[in-house]
């Protein structure tokens, strides 16, 4: 990180966060995570890392990670304030990590030598997190994490868990216990056995079973899940706290019939911290549950009140992460999958090993490069590694378990899906299909099409994609448009599909028939256009038929586009097949073209990089880049000494001293809006 400039720091974090938003939602919000527990949090240490190096000023303030909890309730459930925020906690991975956290508590509670501080070490379930209301004594209503201050109402599936007592007595008036919802390891491989039979879907592992289970619209299906809880925390209690200490707590609650954590010590030095932590961590797969690390919290409330809190997170309680999982197996064969733009990527098909709950059969072989720099056979004895919830990866061969006559691996020449030819671009490491035909980048690509960035058809979603492809029903973007018209008896015929589910296809269809150019121009799916490329361009060329008739030097004179891209952008164009998918599309829908404004070249904005900092009263900073662009400048994100001209706002940072360093024009918002509304 030491070698990047501060505008890469800015970029890589507004990407972290981006990214980091998305796979929370994925996991809180969908059940369905699409990285690993141990990617999450490499990106998410980068980004906190990144965070604290920059000023508020350069933060993407929206997403900042410092300060998220979980993510937003999901929709199709009622909503539930939480009277105290469900806060996170912050990670430790290493014995390091684990040593300066019980040195610190030990510094910030002023502690002399001889003073010793209990901290109660607990196995940390991987389940969903849950807070459960009791006024006097009566259960009332229960909830999830949510974002932390806003969760999902789940209150008659809560009732369906036997272990969660309904009615308590001698409680206080107001009694709010927090825990984790979670499935046996027994029990889903149960749950499964029954899915697989009906046909249906099978979760990954019993963190999803149990979130899926929990989070359903109807309580039955609930019910039959066999659900537990263990509850560890508290949330609103009235009039006062009946307990000084977590594990007077703990007592308190088992009392009065909630299960709690049956491995939990109480330890007052580092050593002990350290101990437990490995006997857990040997011993893991025999507890009957699925754990992903350990929990230390400052056991005296007292402490714990004097330490207080950070950001999102109490700075008496920690998880130490266990590291990734890892197996051997055999490798018994490598296929290959086609991605959008033809990238073929290997996978290994593995005997089916049990991985921490998780029975696995395949692994990313990430690319040809990857797969000879490992030498990666068919027949290999390997060590994959899993940490979550999607594909793991082969980490090494076991070179002394390779079976003879083993031949290395070969990428073929020709596509697996169509029979094209494979190509690899000088300077690139992917092997490419050059059909642009093949079924395998046409579902892939439709995908693209609808995806949030593009024509946002959330109703029909990749699945939807995955289903009407197969049976033949879209085959282009155009039969997305004609789905309903043409199909809506034989979809009605398709388990899965009742009168709610149609009625939301037709709607996400039909409301996304109306598109702004810079979403429509994403969703062609044009090598090396992004997000941000469609935005410029969109606003650069004000229609789809400017847009087609561009040439070599006025894309290469738009600010960010460069030679390759630009080829890439008349190439596309000069495709005629792609000429006339655009032309049928304009049969279905309608582009919203950007304001044409006349930009007078003659204004002080014109050809000028532009760069905001501070808080904007008048406008939002997308608001203010938008409309610097319409006349003629080039927003950046940072100063250097090819910026032309700084706006400065309330609370100016880094960005503002940069300027000044540089002898940059300054000028205040207002004089910004006023170049903007001059004739």
């Amino acid at each position: 990180m030491a070698s990047m400039t501060l505008s890469e720091k800015k970029i890589r974090l507004k990407e972290l966060q981006k990214l980091l938003s998305q796979y929370d939602d994925e996991y809180y919000q969908n059940d369905a995570p699409s990285v690993s527990d141990a990617e999450y949090d490499k990106l998410k240490t980068e980004a906190l890392n990144l965070e604290k190096e920059l000023s508020q000023d350069d933060l993407f303030t929206d997403l900042i990670v410092s300060k998220k909890v979980g993510s937003k309730a999901k929709a199709g459930f009622k909503k539930i304030t939480h009277p105290i925020p469900m806060l996170s906690l912050e990670n430790l991975y290493t014995d390091d990590d684990l040593k300066e956290f019980y040195t610190r508590i030990r510094r910030d509670l002023g502690l002399m030598s001889n003073e010793t501080v209990e901290i109660v070490a607990e196995p940390k379930i991987d389940g969903l997190s849950f807070n459960a209301r009791y006024e006097n004594g009566i259960f009332v209503s229960g909830a999830t994490r949510g974002d932390g201050t806003v969760g999902e109402d789940i209150t008659e599936n809560l009732k369906t868990i036997k272990t969660l007592p309904l009615k308590i007595e001698n409680a206080p008036e107001i009694l709010e216990i927090r825990g984790e919802v979670y499935m046996s390891k027994e029990d889903f491989f149960k749950l499964n056995e029954t899915q697989e039979k009906n046909g249906e879907k099978l979760f990954a592992n019993p963190r999803n079973a149990a979130a899926g289970s929990l989070r359903q619209l109807d309580p039955n299906i609930t019910k039959k899940r066999n659900l537990s809880i263990i509850s560890y925390a508290w949330g609103e209690v009235q009039p006062a706290l009946p307990w000084k200490t977590q594990t007077e707590f703990y007592q308190k609650i088992k009392s009065w019939g909630f299960p709690i954590q049956p491995f939990f010590e109480t330890c007052t030095t580092y050593e002990e911290l350290q101990t437990f932590y490995n006997k857990v961590a040997t011993k893991r797969h025999a507890i009957p549950f699925d754990i992903d690390g350990i929990v230390y919290k400052v056991n005296r409330l007292d402490f714990q009140k004097k330490l207080g809190f950070i950001a999102r997170a109490p700075k008496w309680s920690i998880a130490h992460k266990f590291p990734p999982e890892q197996a051997l197996t055999t490798i018994n064969g490598i296929t290959l999958q086609v991605g959008r733009t033809g990238v073929v990527t290997p996978v290994a098909e593995l005997d089916p090993i049990n991985v921490g709950g998780v029975i696995v059969s395949r692994a990313t072989l990430h690319n040809n490069d990857y797969v000879k720099e490992k030498d990666i056979r068919i027949g290999d004895t390997v060590i994959i590694q899993r940490a979550g919830d999607v594909i793991p990866q082969v980490v090494s061969v076991v070179m002394s378990e390779r079976p003879q006559n083993t031949t290395p691996f070969e990428m073929p020449n020709t596509c697996p899906i169509c029979g094209s030819i494979l190509e690899q671009k000088k300077d690139e490491v992917a092997f490419r299909c050059t059909n642009s035909l093949c079924p395998a980048q046409i579902k892939e690509y439709l995908k693209y099409f609808i995806s949030r960035e593009g024509f946002n058809i959330d109703g029909l979603g990749a699945s939807g994609i995955e289903l009407f492809f197969e049976k033949g029903w879209i085959k282009n973007p155009i039969d997305i448009f004609t789905l309903i018209p043409n199909h809506i008896n034989d979809i009605k015929k398709l388990e899965g599909f009742g009168p709610k589910s149609i009625q939301n296809l037709m709607e996400s269809i039909e409301k996304s028939k109306h598109i702004k150019l810079d979403k429509f121009i994403y969703s062609l799916g044009i090598f090396g256009v992004g997000e941000a490329t469609a935005i410029i361009l969109a606003n650069e060329f004000g229609s789809i038929d400017s847009l087609k008739s561009a040439t070599f030097d006025r894309l290469t004179n738009i600010y960010g586009i460069g030679d390759k891209m630009a080829m890439d952008i008349i190439n596309y164009f000069r495709d005629e097949t792609k000429i006339n998918m655009i032309t049928e599309l304009l049969n279905y829908i309608e582009i919203e073209n950007p304001e044409k404004i006349e930009i007078d070249n003659t204004n002080p904005l014109f050809e000028k990089t532009i760069v905001f900092t501070g808080s904007l009263v008048k406008f939002s900073r997308k608001d203010a880049e938008d409309l610097a662009r319409k006349f003629g400048a080039h927003p950046s994100s940072s100063v250097s000494k090819k910026t032309d001209i700084v706006v400065v706002g309330a609370n100016a940072g880094s960005k503002l001293e940069n300027a000044k360093k540089f002898g940059i024009p300054v000028i205040s918002e207002d004089e910004f809006a006023s170049l903007t509304t001059k004739k």
